[in-house]
């Protein structure tokens, strides 16, 4: 059975977070770039993906979608790069709360965007203050959120806060600035976003030609 790493993607889409995890590993691994509307609701495509959605890792018998699931895979990959705390620690416990958090955090700033806020009682996120001040306390101050090392939680809560932040989705609190730029100075980060970028450019130059 092949063990090859694939990687199903498009350049601008969530799977800039998994392209620079895959920096991070170090591990060799194959890119499909997909195409919205076209391949990526292909057949062959929703075979691996049934939402027909990026991102998505194959590996050997594994699929994986979902960026939280693809981060803590890859992590488990590498041991070697402690992008994962050892199990059993109070340190793994934060890795798992920090990346799990994310998902309240997208789902308030997509129903406050499209103006469809839940009321608390009935929202995973609670209220929106509660939340933004949990995730402030969480990176005021610190470098890491699980431990002392870097980990696939600083880079996944790193990534998504930029993202928020690009797109004022987030207001731009000193302490988001601050945790998000600090970790996007890594070069594996620098490495994954040229990568990104150098794709993005050569989609874009081909709509203008077929235009």
């Amino acid at each position: 059975m092949s063990t090859n790493l694939i990687f199903y993607t498009h350049p601008w889409s969530r799977g800039r977070t998994v392209r620079w995890m895959l920096e991070e590993t170090g591990l060799p691994y194959q890119t499909e770039l997909l195409d919205y509307g076209s391949t990526m609701k292909a057949p062959a495509y929703r075979a691996i993906n049934p939402m027909g959605k990026v991102p998505a890792i194959t590996h050997g018998g594994a699929v994986v979608t979902e960026v939280a699931a693809i981060l803590l895979y890859l992590a488990d990959l590498v041991p070697e790069n402690k992008l994962a705390p050892p199990p059993g620690t109070p340190e793994r416990g934060a890795y798992y709360r920090w990346i799990a958090f994310m998902a309240p955090l997208e789902a308030l700033l997509t129903a406050k965007s499209s103006g469809a806020l839940a009321k608390p009682e009935q929202a995973g996120y609670g209220t929106e203050a509660d939340l933004l001040a949990t995730l402030e306390g969480a990176v005021q101050g610190r470098t890491h959120l699980a431990g002392e090392h870097f980990s696939a939680a600083d880079l996944f809560v790193a990534a998504s806060i930029g993202f928020y932040l690009q797109f004022k989705l987030l207001e731009p609190k000193p302490a988001f600035v601050r945790f998000a730029q600090l970790h996007a100075q890594r070069p594996a980060a620098q490495r994954a976003n040229a990568i990104d970028d150098a794709a993005a450019a050569r989609l874009q130059a081909a709509q203008q030609q077929a235009g």
